[in-house]
């Protein structure tokens, strides 16, 4: 008979479901071992949800060892456009295409009084001599904002790839021979900083000229009390009066419109590729515009349904341009630009309106 000397393997025949336990624990150490030698490491992410974004419906899914990569949801049903918009935290981004730096321009943006950290600026800058000069003036301007406490929510500054005027003297990118590819190429710049900026949380967009100089400083909660898809201020212009000796204002902005049996006329008469620019006696369209129907004792909050919009200070619910209303680089129905974009919106469904006792200011060079 064999005998077993050792004291384990005297205690396992004496005490055999003893051994159970340290037996299976081998084993699993065995199996964990030779699993891990020969596998590789499983990655971990980390799942953080936050109230961040303007709906506190705005989650992150950030992989701890994949930076940057991360998930953004966000509720387009929960965005509204109101005419309570301050009260209601509406975010307004603000649009401006700027071959010059008008420091006008400048300060009178930063007398807004919507809060500040609910807007948003954009701005596209054309790729000329003027421009190179602009781009560095507004950069100049943006970092001493942005650096103080009383900052905008985000600034963008767009370079334009496509062509431009080679002057930009008023004279000059206002004679008719030019304003089809003058106004083609703006749609292009237009498009290209709509497209970038517009965002998720943007309720309002405000297209504002970068020569309007001045406006009320309630400019967005005025325009948008009257809560329209599409709503313009009156353009005009302030200059030295010779006659008078004294200054006076004129209007400047003939972009906006009612249509007329003449202008559907003209526009029947028309090649597919040829267009229509309003306020040139060479074309007489007899429309009614707006701009001749400033009173100065009138009510500033008066509508009028439009037909055409220019682009001087226009006020757009996001929602208009995220159901396709763009600026046409190409004969819409004879319109091109802004006049396109709102021939476009209406055939959208919307409805566009305009403010003729609402004044904002352009530059008088």
């Amino acid at each position: 008979m064999v005998q077993l000397k050792s004291p384990l393997l005297r205690q396992i025949r004496r005490k055999p479901l003893t051994a159970i336990a340290p037996i299976t624990l081998l084993v699993v150490l065995v199996f964990l071992f030779f699993r891990s030698s020969g596998s590789q490491k499983l990655r971990t992410y980390s799942y953080k949800s936050k109230k961040s974004g303007f709906f506190n419906h705005h989650r992150d899914v950030i992989p701890r060892n994949l930076p940057g990569d991360h998930i953004s949801h966000y509720d387009l049903n929960k965005l509204a456009s109101t005419p309570m918009a301050a009260y209601n935290k509406e975010r307004v981004l603000i649009l401006s295409p700027m071959s010059k730096f008008y420091n006008e321009y400048w300060q009178n943006i930063l007398t807004l009084t919507y809060p500040r950290e609910l807007i948003e600026l954009g701005f596209i800058v054309p790729r000329t001599a003027e421009g190179d000069v602009a781009l560095k003036k507004l950069e100049k301007a943006v970092k001493q904002v942005q650096t103080k406490d009383a900052r905008f929510a985000k600034v963008t500054i767009l370079r334009q790839d496509s062509e431009s005027l080679a002057s930009q003297k008023e004279k000059d990118r206002h004679a008719l021979k030019v304003q089809k590819e003058r106004r083609a190429n703006m749609a292009l710049a237009r498009n290209s900083l709509l497209f970038t900026t517009l965002g998720p949380f943007t309720s309002w967009v405000l297209w504002l000229d970068s020569d309007i100089i001045e406006t009320p400083h309630s400019l967005i909660e005025d325009l948008v009390s009257h809560d329209k898809p599409v709503i313009s201020a009156n353009c005009y212009q302030r200059y030295y009066d010779d006659e008078k000796k004294a200054l006076s204002i004129r209007p400047y902005d003939f972009n906006n419109w009612v249509e007329s049996d003449e202008g559907l006329k003209i526009a029947a008469g028309l090649e597919d590729d040829e267009i229509i620019v309003e306020g040139y006696a060479e074309l007489a369209t007899y429309r009614p515009l707006m701009a001749h129907f400033y009173d100065a004792k009138g009510d500033i909050n008066t509508e009028m349904a439009l037909d055409g919009v220019g682009g001087a200070a226009v006020l757009v619910k996001a929602d208009v341009h995220r159901d396709g209303a763009m600026f046409p680089s190409f004969p819409f129905y004879h319109l091109i630009e802004t006049e396109g974009f709102a021939k476009m919106v209406k055939r959208l469904g919307y409805e566009v309106f305009g403010l003729p006792n609402y004044l904002v200011f352009h530059f008088n060079e």
